[in-house]
């Protein structure tokens, strides 16, 4: 079953339910148990978003870059979460959504005046974003689709925050369990997990989130109640590399793609 607004969308296949509204996962249910943490809830603002065409901080970089193309002005985490989704099409399972940006448009940077110095944001290539969300009986997969101007530098990460159940709700991945307040501990510049595919967060059920394309995780928590298991393409604060040149991967002719799995287990 699908229901829609113009920016609200609600899909249902079995015992799975999701909310997407401008945007954002705002929902997901199994059986009735939320998974999503929601921007009233303490913690964090939002319930998910993206990262790109940079990943972490610009402001030691006093928020421009120098590239191939020209001159780009970034703030945290890039442009793209300051750009509106469009409906491409959706059904009672799936649901595509798009932004577009043309190379060298200035964009209003919503953290100006009170968090951020920098009014005006800009990206010197053209670039189409397409979010995926697919429902199946067991599992959400969520999916990007990048293309734009060949050569194009960029990387990629998704941000989405889970809404934690326990107080000693933890991360399992290969051999290794990683409590919530460790990652409370770490603070802002987020616990990485290198060279990793899939974590499993162990809370009152437990769920999967498999990648494909991304290759790392960061996690990160402003709250015990809450926690981002965030793929990505590339961890940025790795203090040999202040200035994220080696972070980038190029866009070439074709469109690429990276994909992010959430299966609950119980």
């Amino acid at each position: 079953m699908e229901t829609s607004t113009s920016n609200h969308f609600e899909l249902t296949r079995g015992n799975l339910w999701i909310r997407v509204q401008s945007g954002q996962l705002t929902g997901f249910r199994k059986e009735g148990l939320e998974f999503i943490h929601t921007a009233d809830q303490p913690g964090w603002g939002n319930s998910d978003t993206e990262m790109f065409p940079v990943i972490g901080p610009m402001a030691h970089l006093n928020y421009t870059l120098e590239l191939p193309g020209g001159r780009a002005v970034l703030d945290q985490h890039g442009l793209l979460r300051e750009l509106e989704y469009f409906p491409v099409t959706h059904s009672d399972t799936e649901l595509v959504l798009e932004k577009r940006y043309v190379a060298g448009t200035p964009v209003l940077n919503s953290k100006y005046p009170n968090r951020s110095p920098q009014q005006w944001l800009s990206w010197p290539y053209s670039f189409t974003f397409q979010k995926h969300f697919k429902l199946s009986p067991n599992q959400l997969e969520i999916s990007f689709l990048i293309s734009g101007d060949t050569g194009m530098p960029f990387m990629l990460g998704y941000h989405p925050a889970f809404n934690l159940q326990s107080s000693d709700a933890s991360v399992r991945f290969l051999d290794k369990d990683i409590p919530i307040q460790k990652i409370l501990e770490v603070g802002d510049r987020a616990l990485e997990v290198a060279d990793c595919s899939e974590l499993v967060l162990e809370d009152r059920a437990s769920l999967s989130v498999r990648t494909k394309g991304f290759n790392h995780f960061m996690l990160w928590s402003p709250h015990p109640g809450m926690l981002c298991i965030e793929p990505i393409t590339y961890y940025p604060y790795r203090a040999a590399d202040s200035g994220l040149s080696s972070g980038f991967m190029l866009l070439n002719d074709s469109p690429v793609e990276f994909s992010v799995i959430l299966e609950p287990k119980n």
